[in-house]
Order: C-alpha cells, then structure tokens, then sequence
C-alpha cells in the first residue's frame, strides 16, 4: 500500500492580516499557529500512528515552519517539493485582499479557469494540473512507501479533484474547509479485480486540536481513547 498523508499548515499571518500570501506576502505562522503544529507534533509523537518514510513541504514560509516544528515527531529529514505549494498569486502577491480585488477582480474559477488570478499567476486549471502530476510523481517515486507532506488548502482540494478525477478544468461546487494543521491521508491499495485504487482515509482530522483554548492538556490516552471510539 502507498499512503499520502496531506497536512495543511498551521495558522499563518496572511490568513489573519488577509493577505495575499505567494512568497512575497508569506511571513510565517502566528503565535496560534505555531501551537497548532506543536500540538500535531506531540500528537504523532505520542501515538506513533504515522510510520513515515518521507517527509515533503511546501517552501512557502508557514508549510516549512509547520514541517520543521513536525519534523523531530516523525524522525527524518525535511526535503522541499516547490509544487506542493499554494496557486501562484503572481503580480497579486504581498497585496491585501482588497488591494487585490480592487486591481485584479475577484477570481471566477467557474466561469474562467483558464484565467490567471493576476498577471504572472496561476489559473485554476494550471494550478490543478501541477498538483496532479505532482501527486501522480509522488505516488510513483514513492510507491509502496508512506509519505507525509506539509501543505495548503488549495493543494488539498486539488487532490480530491485529482483522485476523484474531475479535470483540470472543472471547479468542484462544494467549498473544502480544510482546516489548519489537519491530517488529510489518502491510500492507494489493491482491489478485487480492478487495478489498485486510492480511498479516502481520513480528512479534516484536528483531534490533536481539541483542547487548544483549554488552560489544561489533555492526555493522549484520553485522545488516543476518543480516536478509536469515534472510527
């Protein structure tokens, strides 16, 4: 079996100044944040639930500071992929939101999918394909093997659009909420008399989150007990 394990970064500056965040605009994780993935990493170093082989993030400052907070849980060494990293904003990068949308209008991927955010960006479409051959790449480098990468929402929809084959060109017309610091896994297996396929495992798992706003931890006996009960 292959298993791709899917994180989304933790909570970063540009979700909360509401910027948009390319390289330019990306100043890492809040405080909020920075707790999030510390409580992922004591939770994948209590339980041991991921028996990882690779380790892969995005170099988009709040993926890579997510993945080295995670790293010393899973014991291995932190490589970079560049296309596990969110749509490209191009000229739209660094800006706030409003900025953007006064200047560039507000992206209509369902109408126009081939359109670019703003000049020098992705479309939709584009950005659907790179995170399919990169999952299409990954699978195969790594076949067999349990991968962990550190990533965004964006790429995280783009792997149901993947797997659930809706094409390139096609805007799904559910929204994803994808939650911060979120386990997402996905595994490729044998079946009966077809070829092997991958299935859904697990999306939007923020157990580790549960007691974020809460002055006391709690154990990860009594997680690891809720985890269980709830399948």
């Amino acid at each position: 079996m292959t298993n791709l394990h899917l994180i989304r970064h933790g909570e970063a500056e540009v979700n909360v100044r509401r910027v948009v965040g390319g390289m330019r605009g990306d100043t890492g994780l809040t405080p909020r944040g920075v707790l999030q993935a510390e409580r992922l990493r004591d939770r994948l170093a209590g339980t041991g639930e991921i028996h990882a082989d690779v380790l892969v993030a995005s170099r988009l400052p709040r993926a890579r500071q997510t993945a080295e907070i995670l790293a010393p849980a899973l014991g291995l060494p932190l490589t970079f992929e560049d296309d596990l990293r969110e749509l490209d904003p191009g000229e739209a990068d660094g800006m706030h939101l409003d900025e953007a949308v006064g200047r560039f209008g507000v992206p209509d991927f369902e109408r126009e999918p081939t359109r670019p955010v703003s000049p020098g960006g992705e479309s939709w479409s584009e950005f659907m394909a790179r995170v399919a051959g990169l999952l299409s790449r990954l699978s195969r480098t790594h076949e067999g093997s349990t991968v962990v990468a550190v990533t965004h929402g964006g790429v995280i929809d783009g792997a149901f659009v993947h797997f659930l084959r809706m094409g390139n060109t096609t805007f799904p017309g559910v929204q994803f909420a994808t939650r911060h610091a979120s386990l997402t896994h996905w595994q490729r297996r044998p079946r009966l008399n077809l070829a092997d396929g991958w299935r859904l495992c697990a999306y939007n798992d923020v157990l580790h989150l549960g007691d974020l706003d809460r002055p006391e931890r709690i154990p990860w006996s009594t997680l690891a007990v809720r985890r269980a009960s709830t399948g």
